[in-house]
């Protein structure tokens, strides 16, 4: 059986919009695209690197999916921690709007997507990662389907944008398992799910 882990960007105030990018999710008429790009280090590198050496397979929502195949199949260099494992592994794209995928070695799921990713991490082994795909997270969140949070959290705010933990998310306890702060200030966090928070009184 597979574990299923979240990696996401996040600024201080919790937007995980566009963190790559000036036009790469201006949806909402966001304009902060590219947030995240003035912190990137060697130390940021690395923590990505260490990501990208684990996954079996990956699964990514519709609109992540759209921008990481605009991008990722142009790059070629097999030295490439992140491209060659997007390019070779499988892709797994939670959608209810796509019919077909060019991106070679993606399979669409388009039945109810908890039933979906359940079952998927039955079928699988090893780690299956999510990038990005905040509103399929948040799904999956309800479900106790995320096992692992790679929690990146820039020392921005920026007062609009999507973001990850919305009013209404299921409460969930996580016990921290890694942390770490790269020489930009970015704090490198990873959380593994517990079940249901405990409550007390001071």
């Amino acid at each position: 059986m597979a574990t299923l882990s979240l990696t996401q960007f996040l600024t201080l105030d919790g937007v995980i919009q566009a963190p790559g990018g000036p036009d790469e999710d201006t949806g909402g008429g966001f304009e902060h695209g590219g947030w995240s790009v003035p912190f990137g280090d060697e130390d940021f590198g690395r923590r990505i690197t260490e990501i990208f050496e684990r996954p079996t397979a990956f699964l990514l929502g519709r609109r992540t999916y759209d921008i990481f195949a605009g991008y990722w199949p142009k790059r070629t260099d097999p030295t490439d921690p992140v491209a060659s494992k997007l390019n070779g592994l499988p892709k797994y794209v939670a959608t209810t709007t796509l019919d077909s995928a060019d991106w070679a070695g993606t399979t669409l799921l388009k039945g109810d997507v908890a039933d979906e990713v359940a079952a998927l991490k039955e079928r699988l082994d090893g780690e299956i990662q999510m990038h990005g795909s905040a509103g399929l997270a948040r799904t999956l969140l309800d479900h106790d389907l995320i096992d692992t949070l790679h929690l990146h959290v820039f020392p921005v705010v920026l007062g609009t944008g999507r973001r990850l933990f919305t009013d209404g998310v299921r409460p969930t306890a996580f016990r921290l398992t890694d942390a770490r702060t790269s020489s930009t200030g970015v704090a490198l966090h990873t959380y593994e799910r517990t079940g249901r928070p405990a409550y007390g009184s001071y």
